[in-house]
C-alpha cells in the first residue's frame, strides 16, 4: 500500500525531507502541491528521515504538501520507439513525438556479471585516423577524453556518431547550452544519424537532478539493446558537468565534501557508470566514450584523476586536434593485429618519428642548427599534423595507413624509417622504391 505523508519538515534548495517508513533508496515519488503533480527521487535515508530530489525543483512546495512513495525506482520506456527520438533527463519529449510508457525498465542497475562478458576483440572504426591508426577504439571499451573548454569535443563526438561503425548511438547530454543540443540534433539529422540514434539531453536551465539521471538513462537503454544484439556506442558529454551536479547536491545535504568539495564517493559515482561497458557473451555490447573537461588543463583535478583509475586509457584534445602524447587505447593491442599487417608498424614507427620531430622543434626554437636529418624531421612532422592529425581528415583506416606510407616515403630512405624490410617490400609506395 503506497502510504500518503502530509508534513515535510525540510526544504533545501530542491530537496525535501520527510519522515517515512519502509522506504528505498532512489524510490521515485509523487509531491502534490497547489500547483499540481512533481515527481522527486529518494536521494538519502537516515533513520526515519528521508531526503527526495524535486526533478522539477522546489519552487511552490510547502511543508504541508503530500508525498506519496511509489515503490518503484526511477524507470525509463524501452523499445523499437526510442530510435530517432529525444528526451530529457526525467525520460520525458523533449522533440514534439509522443510520451513513451510502455515496457517500462528501472535505471541506475549494478553492473553486468563477469562471468558474462567476454575478452574485448572487435575494432570500431571511426574514420578518424588519430583514433583507428594510433589509438583503436574497441568494443566495450570505456574512454574518457579529457579535454580543457574551448576545444571542439562535441564537434569531435558528433563526428563519431554519424561514422562510428555501430548498430545505435545513445548520446547523452549534461549541462548542455542550448545551442549545443541544438547542433547535436541538427547536425546528425542533416547527415541521416539521428535515425539510429537516441537522445537525452540535460540543458544547463535544467533541473540539477536530471543531469545525474543522464548517464543512468542511456546506459539502462544501451543495456537492453546489447542484450537484443546490437553493438552500442554511448557518448556523454560531459562528465565534469554530472560531477559538478553530485558536488552541488552534496553540499546541499551537508555532506562532509573531500577533494575541492566533490562528494567522498566520487570514484564510486563514476565506476558505476564506466563499469556498465561490455560485451556481452553470445550478445552485443556497450562502448562508452565521455568528455570529461579538466578546469584549468589539471590533469590532477579530482575528476579527471578518478577517471583515469577507472578506464582504459584516454585522449588527449588539445589545439582542435587528438594529441598522440598523453592519448593512449590500452585495448588496442586487442585488434590492430588483426586490421592489416603493417598496423602495428605504422603506429609505433610514425608516432617515433613525430616524437623526434617535437625535439627538433624545440632544438630549431632555441637556435641550434638544423642537420639533413632535422630537415627531414621537420618535413615529415608537419605533413603528419595536416594529413593525420587534423579532426577534418575523414579517411577509412586502410587509405589512412596507405597515407602515412606516403608520408613516409616522401620523406626518407626506406632503410631510415625502421620498419622491417618484408612490409616494406609489401607496402612502401612503388613508384618511391623504384626512384630510391
Amino acid at each position: 500500500m503506497q502510504k500518503i505523508y502530509s508534513q515535510i519538515i525540510q526544504i533545501a534548495g530542491d530537496v525535501i525531507t520527510v519522515e517515512a517508513d519502509d522506504v528505498g533508496y532512489k524510490e521515485l515519488a509523487e509531491v502534490r502541491t497547489a500547483s499540481g503533480v512533481s515527481m522527486a527521487q529518494v536521494i538519502r535515508l537516515d533513520g526515519k528521515k528521508v531526503s527526495l530530489q524535486v526533478l522539477a525543483g522546489s519552487r511552490g512546495i510547502s511543508t504541508n504538501d503530500r508525498v506519496r512513495f511509489l515503490k518503484a525506482p526511477m524507470r525509463v520506456s524501452f523499445s523499437e520507439n526510442l530510435m530517432g527520438r529525444i528526451f530529457t533527463g526525467s525520460g520525458a519529449p523533449r522533440d514534439v513525438g509522443p510520451r513513451l510508457e510502455d515496457n517500462l525498465i528501472s535505471i541506475g542497475g549494478p553492473s553486468v556479471n563477469p562471468s558474462k562478458r567476454i575478452v574485448p576483440k572487435n575494432m570500431i572504426r571511426t574514420g578518424i585516423p588519430m583514433i583507428d591508426v594510433f589509438n583503436s577504439l574497441v568494443e566495450s571499451q570505456k574512454l574518457p577524453i579529457f579535454s580543457i573548454a574551448g576545444e571542439p569535443y562535441n564537434e569531435l563526438l558528433a563526428r563519431i556518431a554519424m561514422q562510428a561503425e555501430v548498430d545505435l548511438i545513445i548520446l547523452g547530454g549534461m549541462g548542455l547550452k542550448y545551442d549545443d543540443y541544438l547542433f547535436f540534433r541538427d547536425t546528425l539529422d542533416q547527415h541521416g544519424s539521428l535515425s539510429r540514434s537516441i537522445l537525452f539531453i540535460h540543458t544547463a536551465s535544467d533541473p540539477t537532478v536530471e543531469c545525474l539521471l543522464v548517464p543512468d538513462m542511456s546506459l539502462a537503454v544501451a543495456e537492453q539493446f546489447a542484450l537484443q544484439g546490437k553493438r552500442v556506442l554511448v557518448l556523454l558529454t560531459h562528465m565534469t558537468n554530472f560531477c559538478d551536479a553530485l558536488k552541488e547536491i552534496s553540499i546541499t545535504m551537508e555532506q562532509i565534501p573531500s577533494n575541492r568539495g566533490y562528494p567522498g564517493d566520487l570514484y564510486s559515482q563514476l565506476a558505476a557508470r564506466y563499469e556498465k561497458a561490455v560485451d556481452f557473451d553470445g550478445a552485443g555490447s556497450i562502448t562508452i566514450l565521455a568528455v570529461t573537461t579538466m578546469p584549468g588543463d589539471d590533469v590532477t583535478h579530482p575528476v579527471p584523476d578518478n577517471t583515469g583509475y577507472i578506464t582504459e586509457g584516454q585522449f588527449y584534445l588539445r589545439g582542435g586536434r587528438i594529441e598522440p602524447f598523453g592519448s593512449l587505447s590500452r585495448l588496442k593491442q586487442q585488434v590492430n593485429d588483426k586490421t592489416r599487417d603493417d598496423h602495428r608498424a605504422i603506429m609505433d614507427r610514425m608516432i617515433q618519428l613525430f616524437a623526434d620531430y617535437r625535439s627538433t622543434l624545440e632544438k630549431r626554437s632555441m637556435g641550434f642548427q638544423m642537420s639533413g636529418w632535422d630537415e627531414k624531421l621537420l618535413r615529415y612532422g608537419q605533413r603528419f599534423e595536416t594529413e593525420l592529425m587534423e579532426l577534418s581528415v575523414n579517411i577509412p583506416l586502410e587509405e589512412a595507413l596507405n597515407r602515412g606510407w606516403r608520408i613516409l616515403a616522401d620523406t626518407f630512405e626506406p632503410a631510415e624509417t625502421g620498419i622491417k624490410e618484408s612490409l616494406v617490400k609489401k607496402f612502401w609506395p612503388q613508384k618511391q622504391l623504384s626512384t630510391k
